[in-house]
């Protein structure tokens, strides 16, 4: 990413949390000046190189003394930054040091080692504000188990159930995400030019192991230069978390209408207004994160369809991935921090929950009235009728079940029936198991 992307326009909305730091150009110069001095210190450890020139290299891989932009220059005639950098590396090492910077390296081993290392940086804040988003759910499950409010299914009112179950499917939802995450292996990458390591003789297999070691990544089996599933993994696992973002800030959008007013994002002066209405409150947290979120699909399918290498090295598809990386760690990650700000600061309105269901006359109850009647088709067709006929003339479903003779209850019945507190089912032992659950992972 870009530094004007960093403070540029829409940094507002589209960067935002701590992941953004960790994929932006000084941050991705940072990792490939570690790897570099990482491998020099591995290639040591294996008696490869002098620790002399292992510590010299060190010395000089230190960011400040690289201009990212000048290196972006630098890069246009080769189609890559780390030519440039590797350049302007030994020339600050002594002449009889400089060969072993970047020692039987490549450009991609450095590159995706370095994007490995980005983006295991990245994810730290990013799971941080997933797991928060967690947090926040359990909270909300746990408080709310036994708040009845109007299921949805297609848009419409369902049956009823819990908010507690609801937030209760948040939680299950990111902590899934978040496994997703965790499970990820980010490997070193180190081939040489064409996977074999060749310029080490018969030992360059030694230092993946090292290098793993000193940059707290993963060891892969052989190198993987033509082998994109680290990254595709990275990618869809990325893509994962966002789409659960997405759903659960487009049902906080949702509960905000004012049609609604179940839910509402904090209040703050300022957040959510408008340049033309000033009764508005946008639920500026969940748009926000929805925007970032919608941009993330895209990104995945690039990835993915990337993954088409040419024999031992790609010709352009390799590039892409660069800052398609950095953008689906940024978006991610913002849209994470949007989450968080909107669940942490969430406020639940039982009462309306509570009207909300009243408005619906009844009808969101017929599934209980088939059950108590039996469970039959002709039950089935006494209520259809029923809910008709209080669709139709604006009345209730008591009124319309009463007044039918073929419906064999009492109006104690009938109210017991319409009681959205009585068909809640599993609702609550759900809940618990996603408290649990969460936990546990925990």
């Amino acid at each position: 990413m870009t530094s004007s992307a960093r403070h540029g326009l829409f940094s507002g909305m589209f960067a935002r949390g701590g992941a953004v730091p960790e994929v932006s150009d000084a941050a991705w110069l940072a990792a490939m000046l570690d790897v570099e001095a990482a491998l020099a210190a591995a290639q040591a450890t294996a008696g490869l190189v002098p620790w002399e020139a292992a510590l010299a290299v060190r010395e000089a891989c230190r960011p400040e003394h690289f201009a990212p932009a000048r290196l972006g220059c630098a890069a246009a005639p080769t189609g890559n930054p780390v030519i440039p950098l590797v350049a302007a590396l030994r020339e600050r090492l002594k002449p009889e040091f400089r060969k072993f910077a970047h020692y039987g390296a490549t450009s991609q081993d450095i590159n995706d080692t370095a994007s490995m290392l980005v983006a295991a940086r990245a994810l730290a804040p990013l799971a941080a504000d997933l797991s928060a988003c967690a947090d926040a759910c359990a909270l909300l499950a746990a408080e709310h188990r036994d708040t009845v409010m109007a299921g949805r299914t297609i848009l419409q009112h369902a049956v009823p159930i819990t908010f507690g179950l609801k937030a209760a499917g948040w939680l299950s939802a990111l902590n899934h995400g978040l496994a997703g995450l965790a499970e990820l292996r980010l490997p070193v990458q180190y081939g040489g030019a064409a996977g074999t390591l060749a310029v080490l003789g018969g030992r360059g297999h030694e230092v993946p192991s090292r290098l793993a070691a000193e940059l707290g990544l993963a060891e892969p089996v052989l190198p993987w230069h033509a082998d994109r599933t680290p990254i595709a993994r990275l990618a869809c696992a990325l893509g994962t978390a966002a789409g659960v973002i997405g759903k659960i800030s487009t049902d906080v959008k949702l509960l905000s209408q004012p049609e609604v007013a179940e839910a509402a994002e904090p209040s703050a002066p300022g957040r959510g207004g408008s340049s033309a209405m000033p009764h508005k409150r946008n639920p500026v947290g969940a748009m926000s994160a929805l925007a970032c979120v919608q941009r993330v699909p895209g990104l995945v399918a690039s990835v993915l369809g990337g993954m088409a290498h040419e024999h031992e090295r790609a010709t352009g598809l390799w590039q892409a991935e660069w800052e398609t990386l950095s953008d689906l760690l940024r978006l991610t990650g913002s849209a994470a921090s949007w989450l968080r700000e909107a669940l942490e600061g969430l406020t639940v309105d039982t009462a309306r929950m509570r009207a909300n269901l009243d408005t619906t006359r009844g009808l969101l109850m017929a599934e209980h009235v088939v059950v108590r009647l039996g469970g039959t088709p002709q039950a089935r067709a006494l209520v259809d009728a029923a809910c008709a006929r209080a669709a139709d003339d604006g009345s209730t479903l008591r009124d319309a079940l009463l007044a039918d003779p073929r419906v064999e209850l009492t109006p104690g019945e009938v109210d017991a029936a319409l009681d959205p507190a009585s068909y809640l089912g599993s609702a609550g032992a759900f809940v618990d198991r996603a408290l649990r659950a969460h936990a546990n992972r925990a």
